[in-house]
């Protein structure tokens, strides 16, 4: 049975710089807490084709997964998929202008499989719980 989380985050920041933060790599550190290593795989800027290696800790345990961006629309959308985790996944970012900043909404679904499949519910309290946490850091990083 598949997951489907979505998170929302007020930024007092314009949306094009909110979206150019987030669709940089090299800023996943910066805000993304689980991340341990985060390496650009494809050369040439970022856009739809680039790869993302990361290895993150989720639930106790240590994920090695790669991203694929398949849609890259700055200052609006990014979509990536998963091409080698340890179950599929799409990770969606929208930024919409909301009064003086930026609304962001990241939605993260696909199939657990087996592991963790018998713990979907769980698993979709965590997801929404490390990407609330992720937002808030990001939205701490990007207002100071």
């Amino acid at each position: 049975m598949a997951v489907d989380v979505e998170v929302q985050q007020l930024i007092r920041r314009p949306p094009a710089e909110v979206a150019a933060f987030v669709m940089d790599p090299a800023n996943d550190h910066t805000w993304i807490r689980a991340l341990s290593e985060v390496r650009v795989l494809t050369d040439g800027p970022v856009g739809p084709g680039t790869q993302v290696a990361r290895s993150a800790r989720f639930l106790g345990r240590t994920l090695e997964y790669v991203n694929e961006i398949v849609e890259y629309e700055p200052p609006h959308r990014l979509a990536m998929r998963s091409v080698k985790a340890p179950f599929p996944m799409t990770v969606r970012y929208s930024f919409e202008p909301a009064g003086a900043g930026t609304r962001v909404v990241v939605g993260a679904g696909g199939e657990p499989g087996r592991f963790y499949g018998l713990a979907r519910p769980l698993l979709e309290v965590a997801m929404r719980r490390a990407i609330g946490g992720d937002l808030e850091r990001l939205r701490s990083v990007l207002e100071a």
